[in-house]
């Protein structure tokens, strides 16, 4: 798995997610966008891709896409709808687009092209972190695991809620 980090200006989605599609297509990968916000560190999508990758060896998955899987459990939700708040939006956002597949390499030098270079997953919005997973700062101080930790506790547990 390879992260590609920036900023991009979607003037629409549809595209954007299209031509981002073309690539995976284009370098047989898998390629999902996130909005860095709703990213708690690049251990979250680790996660996420890992469980996405066992669900489809086991023929466990709910979605017919490698991306999508990824971003369902990224998400910590099965419901598609719910899990693309995660994604990106139109305007211009910090973004980190998760590349996994065998020439990730090449694909990540293309979707580079698709962004302005720079550091997103070193700033999640906790607040939108918070919101999206429904941690309160009551879970946080009731243990010694980071938000990371306990984002990465929701991308697991969706396994057990299938």
């Amino acid at each position: 798995m390879k992260l590609v980090e920036g900023t991009a200006t979607v003037a629409d989605v549809n595209e954007f997610v299209a031509r981002l599609g073309n690539i995976g297509d284009e370098f047989d990968c898998a390629i999902q966008a996130f909005d860095a916000d709703y990213v708690a560190g690049r251990e979250h999508l680790e996660s996420a891709v890992e469980h996405a990758n066992r669900a489809f060896e086991r023929g466990e998955n709910v979605a017919r896409d490698r991306a999508v899987e990824i971003l369902l459990y990224a998400a910590g939700r099965r419901q598609i709808n719910q899990a693309l708040e995660m994604g990106v939006s139109e305007g211009e956002r910090d973004v980190v687009v998760v590349v996994d597949g065998e020439r990730e390499t090449p694909a990540s030098e293309a979707i580079a092209d698709v962004l302005t270079p720079g550091s997103t997953l070193d700033t999640p919005d906790r607040e939108s972190v918070f919101e999206f997973f429904s941690v309160s700062e009551r879970e946080l101080a009731a243990t010694t695991a980071d938000l990371t930790d306990i984002v990465c506790e929701r991308v697991a547990l969706l396994e057990v809620e299938k």
